[in-house]
C-alpha cells in the first residue's frame, strides 16, 4: 500500500515537472524571439538568416517535446500508459 502511494506521488511530481517545464519555456519564447530579431538585424544574409529565423520554432518544439516526455514518464510510472 505504501509503495503504491509513493509511486503515485512520484508520478504526480513528474507530471508537475512536465507542466512547469512547458510553462517556463513558453514564457521564455518572447525573449528568444527578440534575440533572434536582434541577431538578424546584424550582418546576416541569405540562408544563414533563414536558419536563424527558425531558432524560435526549434526552441518552442524542444521545450514542448521535453515537457511532454517528462509528463508521459509520470503517466508510465502509474501504469496509465
Amino acid at each position: 500500500m505504501r509503495s503504491e502511494y509513493l509511486s503515485y506521488n512520484m508520478a504526480l511530481g513528474r507530471l508537475l515537472e512536465g507542466f512547469i517545464t512547458i510553462l517556463i519555456g513558453v514564457n521564455l519564447i518572447p525573449s528568444v524571439a527578440d534575440q533572434v530579431v536582434t541577431a538578424q538585424n546584424g550582418n546576416v544574409t541569405g540562408s544563414a538568416s533563414t536558419i536563424l529565423g527558425l531558432v524560435t520554432l526549434f526552441f518552442a518544439l524542444g521545450i514542448m517535446i521535453a515537457g511532454v516526455n517528462i509528463a508521459i514518464g509520470g503517466l508510465q510510472d502509474v501504469g496509465l500508459i
